[in-house]
């Protein structure tokens, strides 16, 4: 996997009840709850990090990295890639608004109408 990439999401998300879930704009009440390291990507998915920057920043977050961190990560981007839930970029990637934060702290009628716009299909 090429760490250098930029990874942002292409899913809307919630992060009530102190867990990341997908969401469906249209329904917020309607949400997928997803696996711990799932959605610790998902919510860091913002296009304006790499996979290397997130390695860096989840090995920051033990006394001692996991030996396997590289692998974990690398397994859980390819899984949220083919899932259709993010997708990597040589380049940083400005999210829309009705990606770039959680559901709960949208305006959800601008969110529902600028997704018409771009012409957005939730996977």
């Amino acid at each position: 996997m090429n760490t250098s990439q930029f990874f942002y999401r292409c899913a809307t998300f919630t992060r009530e009840n102190g867990s990341v879930a997908l969401a469906d704009i249209h329904n917020p009440k309607q949400t997928s709850e997803l696996e711990e390291w799932f959605g610790v990507v998902i919510s860091l998915a913002d296009g304006l990090h790499t996979i290397q920057e997130l390695v860096d920043y989840m090995a920051n977050q033990y006394e001692a990295s996991p030996e396997n961190l590289d692998e974990t990560i690398s397994s859980v981007i390819e899984r949220l890639v083919d899932g259709k839930m993010i997708q990597l970029s040589d380049n940083k990637v400005e999210l829309p608004y009705y990606l770039a934060s959680p559901i709960e702290v949208l305006d959800l009628d601008k969110a529902k109408k600028l997704m018409v716009q771009d012409g957005y299909v939730y996977h």
